[in-house]
């Protein structure tokens, strides 16, 4: 280790897409589709379509906070920024680092069923053995890093957009068919559908903020994440749309709402190829959600020990690997830990709501730093104060909506 070492600015516009992608699509629209079009039925690309719309907001909120404080563990320093509060903005690294590890256990639990079924290894020694290696891999190097997640994530795409060519080529007259999936604006019911529908779609967007987690290690990261949230956001709701239309209009509904693997059903039922190539691409997505997560995590431990919210120690990155190694076995530790001896259902639950309330924190930080009127380094991205209002209060809604309906819907 060398104290003096810094992380290293290795990372380019397509590489920080890719990553953005990775960690977005792959706890998304694989697990998401399913259950949206059980709810939402022929709407369900409407309900993608708004929870894109309410992300949209804090998206914005996040690339001009990437310019202002162009520090790693994002959240937490912004929550600091706007607040002045250390323990605030602790709590919001713990919460995000929480968030990751489980992220990461959760991942590695679903996906290594898929190696298992394969190989006939025990399932324990398994998902240890794959949390192992991808640790491993996030301690190498920042640039192996992001480029091993980057090849993964294309195989991911390119999942999605063989089902989408697929429904279209099989069904071509899709294009003409899509004012089926808008409801009349009078249709209290559906409109309702789409809402409740969109609280689960909202899920399948997270992931896109996580990209700057990485501005330490991005080249001229005043230009280029504001442009990678952005265009990970677009190109995550362009996928999920299409995939959702062809889910809808091209595939029986009953195939996809008794699946657990609604995506595997969709490609098997438009393309008739064997589910041993879905089965492979399900495991791509369960090392690639592993790896992006460590990552992520180690670099918000990184950046809140540089910020001296946790032990000195943390922050220190290795002259050789450019990466903060100790922070990453720590982190790859504890992910392996929860993935073989707690129950992580209940755990994943909670976090995603804490996700949605630290995201309605930065907003609200946002909006604290404007109300301040502390000028914006020069030639950075800025939005106008309603964009962190509305997303401070779209965010609010929806970890009140499902509570609402709980108990009162």
């Amino acid at each position: 280790m060398a104290e003096d070492a810094r992380l290293s600015r290795v990372i380019s516009l397509p590489m920080l897409v890719l990553y953005g992608l990775g960690i977005t699509i792959g706890a998304g629209i694989y697990v998401l589709i399913g259950q949206a079009v059980a709810q939402a039925g022929t709407y369900a690309p409407m309900s993608f379509l708004l929870a894109a719309c309410v992300m949209l907001f804090s998206a914005g909120t996040f690339a001009e906070f990437s310019g202002r404080v162009p520090q790693a563990a994002g959240e937490a320093v912004f929550v600091s920024a706007g607040f002045g509060s250390a323990a605030l903005s602790t709590l919001t690294g713990i919460t995000i680092i929480l968030s990751a590890i489980v992220a990461a256990a959760t991942i590695a639990l679903g996906g290594t069923g898929y190696i298992v079924a394969l190989t006939g290894w025990s399932s324990q020694i398994t998902v240890a053995v794959v949390i192992a290696i991808m640790g491993l891999i996030a301690v190498w190097g920042i640039r192996e890093s992001v480029l091993f997640a980057g090849l993964f994530t294309i195989l991911e795409v390119l999942a999605l957009i063989v089902i989408i060519i697929a429904g279209f080529w099989q069904q071509p007259d899709l294009l003409l068919r899509l004012p089926e999936t808008v409801p009349p604006l009078g249709d209290t019911t559906a409109l309702g559908a789409i809402f409740v529908t969109s609280l689960i779609a909202f899920f399948a967007f997270i992931g896109f903020d996580d990209v700057v987690n990485l501005v330490e290690e991005t080249r001229d990261p005043a230009r280029t994440m504001p442009r990678a949230i952005v265009y990970t956001l677009a190109l995550a709701t362009l996928l999920y749309v299409l995939v959702a239309v062809v889910a809808v209009l091209a595939v029986p509904r009953d195939l996809l709402v008794t699946s657990d693997a609604p995506i595997s059903v969709m490609f098997g039922h438009l393309t008739g190829i064997s589910p041993l190539v879905v089965s492979l691409i399900a495991i791509v997505a369960t090392l690639n959600g592993v790896i992006i997560q460590i990552v992520m995590a180690a670099r918000v431990v990184y950046g809140m020990a540089r910020k001296g919210n946790l032990p000195e120690s943390f922050a220190r990155v290795s002259a050789r690997t450019h990466t903060p190694i100790l922070a990453t076995i720590i982190i790859t530790i504890l992910s392996a830990s929860l993935a073989l001896y707690f129950p992580l259902a209940q755990m994943a639950e909670w976090t995603t709501t804490l996700i949605l309330i630290v995201f309605a924190t930065v907003n609200a930080a946002l909006v604290a730093v404007k109300l301040r009127r502390i000028p914006a380094p020069e030639g950075i991205f800025t939005v106008p104060i309603i964009v962190p209002i509305l997303g401070m209060l779209t965010c609010t809604l929806f970890v009140l909506g499902p509570l609402y309906l709980q108990y009162f819907g």
